[in-house]
């Protein structure tokens, strides 16, 4: 392809109209970001738009004035509102044609499922002229990538799995190719890692981390807050060419990073929390059950995401009744009456409780108040209490004040439990 200039530049164009309105996070620039960073092509524009064709079409003119490859994802399914292939259609001229490859990939994924394509789905094959189709290993939808006005558009969809394949096995590839091919100087790789913690403010962390990073460092410091912590990333600049002193300077910058965090430092990478509390229970061989009420099974959720968690996980119960409480998990109910459902006591007693009739080693349980209503003066909503019980005087109960909606404090509470179970696990003062 002819787009490839002396140096890259790209723009990530995330399309959803739920991306607008709060219905779902745009995670799926940040992988893309990565990606293309260890390519050595710079990320500089991101764009989010809704399902309109129009504002697509705007998205796409804009994105080709500033950057040499683009990536678009989203808009790619058979519903009405995904009109990606359309608006690419338009924005460059092209027509919208059936594509052999397109329609024999979808029809053969969907025979896997036990289905034949509907006439909704046959949009899916609809693909730009002259583009290249993208193989989707997983789904339905392909993907397409094509050449014009000097830049590489690439559509993938919005599914993250979907995307992050499809990035990975067709489009990267494509991009180191026409890299090579060019002859062309390009930049060293960007490196990037990340450090995820949960515990500690996002204020505090910048606190611990003050001064690492000079103006002299060709290392950019970035925070990010969410409901399941604090991410911090560090990450070379884009305009250097020494990479492998790059490399061991951000070396260096990580074991510092560890050190200054400590207990607050739970993964790196793209591990989960869950996965982390998995392989410290497999290494133990340890067996866990949960019992839930605020959470409403979130925890055993997230534990059972991870494959081969059937080693570890035993069971949970959402109790999320004062009486399934008392009788699945054998709480006083003159305790509940005394204390209260949200109180340390019915924690400890939940946690012992659903140990006790799993039979396994250790118990974890959750109560709170996820609101919006629900909260008085002294209980408020956003009061989460954790308990572990192993059958030995070291049990631990945790009180938390979590903010935000439902949804949040939710998210907040089970990654709470997750986290004080990761550090009994590994044996260290829970704070």
């Amino acid at each position: 392809m002819s787009f490839m200039a002396p140096r890259l530049d790209a723009e990530i164009i995330a399309i959803g109209t739920e991306l607008l309105i709060g219905g779902r996070s745009d995670l799926n620039s940040l992988f893309l970001a990565d990606e293309l960073g260890r390519l050595g092509i710079a990320v500089r524009f991101k764009s989010v738009v809704g399902d309109e064709r129009q504002d697509i079409v705007t998205a796409i003119h804009t994105a080709v004035k500033r950057a040499q490859v683009i990536v678009m994802t989203g808009g790619l399914g058979p519903t009405v509102d995904d009109c990606t292939r359309e608006a690419v259609a338009y924005a460059t001229g092209r027509r919208l044609g059936r594509r052999k490859e397109a329609l024999e990939g979808m029809t053969a994924r969907l025979s896997q499922w036990g289905r034949i394509p509907n006439r909704a789905q046959l949009r899916q094959a609809m693909i730009p002229s002259g583009a290249t189709v993208l193989k989707n290993p997983i789904g339905s939808a392909p993907g397409f990538c094509l050449a014009w006005k000097k830049a590489m558009i690439v559509s993938l969809p919005g599914v993250p799995r979907e995307m992050e394949e499809m990035m990975q096995q067709e489009v990267v590839p494509l991009l180191r190719a026409a890299s090579e091919s060019s002859g062309r100087p390009q930049r060293a790789p960007i490196v990037r890692q990340v450090f995820h913690t949960f515990g500690l403010p996002e204020a505090d962390v910048d606190a611990t981390l003050k001064g690492l990073i000079t103006h002299e460092v060709p290392v950019d410091l970035g925070l990010l807050a969410s409901p399941m912590g604090v991410l911090v990333s560090l990450t070379t600049k884009a305009n250097q060419s020494a990479s492998e002193k790059n490399r061991d300077l951000l070396q260096r910058l990580a074991h510092d990073v560890r050190s200054r965090l400590g207990d607050w430092l739970f993964a790196e990478g793209r591990e989960t929390m869950e996965e982390v509390v998995g392989r410290e229970l497999t290494k133990r061989g340890l067996i866990l059950a949960v019992a839930e009420s605020c959470t409403g099974g979130l925890i055993g959720h997230r534990l059972t995401q991870v494959a081969g968690s059937s080693a570890y996980m035993d069971r949970g119960a959402v109790c999320y009744s004062n009486r399934a409480k008392t009788e699945m998990l054998g709480v006083s109910a003159e305790l509940i009456v005394r204390r209260g459902a949200v109180s340390k006591e019915v924690a400890a007693s939940m946690a012992r409780g659903i140990r006790e009739r799993a039979n396994v080693s250790v118990g974890l349980s959750v109560t709170g108040i996820a609101g919006p209503g629900g909260g008085t003066e002294t209980k408020p909503v956003g009061l989460v209490y954790v308990g572990l019980d192993d059958g030995t005087d070291r049990s631990i109960v945790r009180e938390f004040r979590f903010h935000g909606d439902r949804n949040v404090i939710k998210q907040r509470s089970s990654q709470a439990a997750l986290d004080l179970l990761r550090r009994w696990l590994l044996d260290k003062e829970a704070k």
